[in-house]
């Protein structure tokens, strides 16, 4: 599956542009939403959700966190020592949990790198039958 275009910057943008601009699905926005995960910033007077280009950055995140495995609650989590780091740079606890997540990404990544090579092998082995 192709990966969206990187969006060019909005000031606000609607659900349907947040679809358009991540891939995602209108209800997985809303389950986001639902959860915490990614409130929308605000809404309109007729009560539609209206987002940022930093909720945009935050949803790429979590839409990044979603094929490693990550859970909800970790994601989370995640999200919020980035924020933490973004408004106090030296937060020593935000950055531990930071290269935590740095480390546990790399491992589901490199399982899932080698998961891909066997699954080419094996395709490989059934064409040569």
């Amino acid at each position: 599956m192709d990966e969206p275009a990187m969006p060019q910057s909005h000031s606000s943008m609607h659900i349907g542009d947040m679809v358009e601009a991540t891939g995602l699905s209108h209800r997985t926005i809303r389950h986001y939403d639902e959860v915490g995960l990614l409130p929308a910033s605000t809404r309109s007077e007729g009560g539609f959700r209206i987002y940022t280009d930093k909720d945009l950055q935050r949803m790429l995140v979590i839409r990044s966190m979603k094929p490693l495995g990550f859970s909800l609650e970790e994601m989370g989590e995640l999200l919020d020592a980035v924020d933490t780091l973004a408004s106090n740079p030296k937060d020593a606890s935000a950055r531990t949990k930071l290269d935590d997540y740095i480390q546990r990404a790399s491992t589901k990544r490199d399982k899932l790198a080698l998961n891909l090579k066997r699954a080419d092998s094996f395709i490989a082995d059934l064409l040569t039958k």
